[in-house]
């Protein structure tokens, strides 16, 4: 490892935006420690050049102790950056969610998450200059329906990050979301998975929504208008890693920047008709 690479450790590289940031930085000259859930995602990693793999659940507070104990020793206590990308949607309604398919949604999104943060934080803050950046979500400030699990700990990270950057204002962390919209990933595909285990969805008053539901994430290729390729987050990325003033939020696709716009704009019944027809 050359002594001028900058180091960052990413969760969520098996797939989607994880791999497609891990590979783009690596080609830009970054040393990167890619988080996966299982080491048999290692080998496509390898084959875009990245080398240094570390196995993390974040649902493990176990497993997330171990990976902070190799990302320490792989960076000698240099690390530059984190860029907390693991999470998962469980779709459903709210009131067929149970107490434990929450849990399981907050444990991974929110939990699993500021647990890896804090253990990292004390390293980023003896940097003369580290960053920060949580990969959040449009669902992290603008709610629609059968997302509600997915919709909380998304709006709870964002609310602790903006703390966090309150309390470390002066330090050298520099802290920014970003909050997407619809990229193509494997999102929908795990959705699914989660549904189906974890909420039942024959006895409910919702049938017709879940059956809604079920056709979207089912469906081949985008299942919505305006979305993009997984590299439009990762310019995003590149600009907080990168800016001697990152933003504090950075908007991914169209649908992002408007329903941003329209909340600030919109009364609040008008918008949640809005946001009922984007939700269904």
């Amino acid at each position: 490892m050359a002594a001028d690479k900058k180091i960052i450790f990413i969760t969520g590289c098996s797939t989607g935006i994880g791999f497609c940031a891990a590979k783009t930085l690596v080609e830009r000259g970054y040393h990167v420690i890619a988080g996966v859930r299982k080491l048999a995602s290692a080998d496509a990693l390898r084959e875009v050049n990245v080398e240094d793999t570390v196995e993390i659940d974040l649902a493990s507070s176990q497993s997330i102790e171990r990976a902070v104990q190799q990302v320490l020793a792989i960076s000698k206590g240099n690390l530059y950056a984190l860029f907390n990308n693991a999470a998962y949607g469980q779709p459903g309604a709210v009131e067929d969610l149970t107490r434990d398919t929450l849990r399981k949604q907050f444990e991974t999104n929110f939990f699993g998450t500021h647990e890896l943060t804090i253990k990292l934080l004390p390293t980023l803050l003896q940097q003369k200059d580290a960053r920060l950046i949580q990969n959040s979500s449009i669902l992290g400030f603008a709610a629609m329906p059968m997302r509600g699990a997915y919709n909380a700990s998304k709006f709870a990270l964002e609310g602790l990050t903006d703390t966090l950057r309150l309390e470390l204002a002066g330090s050298s962390l520099k802290i920014s979301l970003i909050e997407p919209g619809p990229i193509e990933s494997h999102f929908r595909k795990n959705a699914l998975v989660a549904l189906e285990e974890n909420v039942d969805i024959h006895n409910t008053r919702h049938s017709k929504m879940y059956k809604t539901a079920i056709e979207r994430l089912r469906k081949v290729g985008p299942a919505a208008p305006f979305t993009l390729p997984a590299d439009a987050v990762v310019a995003k990325l590149i600009h907080a890693l990168e800016s001697r003033r990152p933003k504090q939020r950075y908007f991914v696709t169209v649908p992002t920047y408007a329903m941003a716009i329209l909340k600030v704009l919109l009364p609040g019944r008008w918008m949640d008709y809005v946001l009922r027809k984007a939700g269904s």
